[in-house]
């Protein structure tokens, strides 16, 4: 049987956890954001200081060379490791073990990228997050789905969800549809929209923060770089995805009486994250 539940703020501050007075960088996990190409290496910019900014005790980018000195200039607290091509990712290779990796973001569909997502699919066990065209790839040859680690975390929006799943005559057939694709793979789906609905098979979550200020480049980027970032301190897959969509939501609505609809921006997200976590504290 299919259960609906609103995420309340009091079900929000059972969730979140407090970090403890002696801990340190090494116990606070290390995220792994993998994207970005040329022209679009403000992506993994987002992602990643998103992911700082939500308690990540380190962060990680892998990105093309040509995003090297962009990232190191615009977050100096995120280490960067580039693929060998200078534009786009053809080899994901890195040498450490992170908690959590977010990929898809600003990555293209280039076929050597393709192909390089196949195999580090093929190869990885740890938890995902993947957004943009990581779905779009994804979507071009569904058997790759079973890829995928259990309760690996997509965040696509409404043309990246019709890509996975089909169309839809209504918002009912979508709801079942997603919940099919959910229970085939176990897989948890955050269906990006107003309001945002994350779908663990038949458990069904809406969100109740956020506002059109949202539907803005970027916001996608840093809600992965949020969830990705939660997973790697820890949480459970279901209960990163439910945090990291309220407080993604949240920051607009605190930011509006500043920002208003118009001029609110994806850095804007993350400048009003400290507010979301105090107000919840």
């Amino acid at each position: 049987m299919i259960s609906h539940e609103t995420i309340s703020k009091t079900a929000i501050q059972k969730i979140l956890k407090l970090i403890p007075a002696d801990s340190h960088k090494g116990q606070q996990g290390h995220a792994l954001l993998i994207g970005g190409s040329y022209g679009k290496i403000g992506s993994v910019c987002l992602s990643s200081k998103a992911a700082l900014k939500s308690g990540c005790g380190l962060v990680t980018a892998f990105l093309p060379k040509c995003g090297y000195e962009i990232i190191q200039t615009y977050i100096p607290e995120v280490m960067a490791i580039t693929d060998e091509n200078n534009e786009i990712i053809t080899n994901i290779n890195y040498n450490f073990q992170p908690n959590a990796i977010g990929i898809g973001i600003g990555i293209g569909q280039d076929e050597i990228t393709q192909h390089a997502f196949y195999n580090f699919l093929k190869n990885n066990t740890d938890q995902l997050v993947v957004d943009a065209d990581a779905l779009n790839i994804l979507s071009k040859d569904t058997t790759w789905l079973s890829l995928l680690p259990f309760k690996t975390i997509l965040t696509p929006h409404k043309k990246e969800l019709e890509r996975l799943i089909g169309a839809w005559q209504n918002e009912e057939e979508k709801l079942q549809k997603v919940i099919k694709l959910s229970e085939e793979h176990n897989l948890i789906i955050v269906v990006k929209g107003a309001p945002t609905l994350i779908v663990d098979g038949e458990n069904i979550y809406k969100n109740t923060t956020g506002n059109q200020a949202l539907a803005t480049a970027g916001s996608g980027d840093v809600l992965t770089g949020i969830i990705t970032s939660l997973i790697a301190q820890n949480y459970q897959p279901i209960e990163a995805a439910i945090l990291g969509v309220y407080l993604h939501g949240l920051t607009a609505d605190l930011a509006l009486p500043d920002k208003g609809f118009h001029s609110f921006i994806a850095s804007d997200c993350i400048d009003y994250l400290a507010k979301a976590f105090l107000s919840l504290l």
